[in-house]
C-alpha cells in the first residue's frame, strides 16, 4: 500500500495554488527560506517510495540565488511537516519568482 501525506488546507494552498503542492513552509533566516513539497509519491510501495520538494531562496532563479530539489520519503515529509508546523506558509504570500519556479517544476512533472 502506498503511504501519502494530506495535502495542506486551503488556508495555506490558497489562491492559484496548483493542485501538485502539498505544503509550503518558510524559514526566513536561511538563504533556502522557502520549502515546497509536491503530492506526487514515485516508486515503491509503502516506506520505499520517494517524494520530491525544493528549497529556494526569494529569486530561485537568480544566478546568485538558490533552488535545489531533493527527495524524501513520505514519512520523512510527514515528519518534517510535524515538526516545522509553524513554519508553514501561505501560497499568496510567496514572491511571484518562487512560484513561477514551482510551476515550471509541476509543470515538468504534468501536475499542474
Amino acid at each position: 500500500m502506498r503511504y501519502s501525506p494530506r495535502r495542506a488546507s486551503k488556508k495555506w494552498l490558497d489562491g492559484d495554488c496548483p493542485p501538485g503542492v502539498l505544503a509550503i513552509f518558510d524559514h526566513p533566516k536561511y538563504g533556502d527560506r522557502y520549502t515546497v513539497f509536491y503530492t506526487e509519491v514515485y516508486g515503491g510501495e509503502g516506506r520505499e517510495g520517494y517524494m520530491w520538494g525544493r528549497g529556494m531562496s526569494e529569486n530561485p532563479t537568480h544566478p546568485q540565488g538558490f533552488g535545489v530539489s531533493f527527495e524524501m520519503q513520505p514519512h520523512e515529509v510527514a515528519s518534517y511537516r510535524y515538526a516545522n508546523k509553524h513554519r508553514a506558509a501561505k501560497w499568496s504570500d510567496l514572491p511571484e519568482q518562487v512560484k513561477r519556479c514551482v510551476r515550471a517544476d509541476l509543470s515538468e512533472q504534468g501536475s499542474v
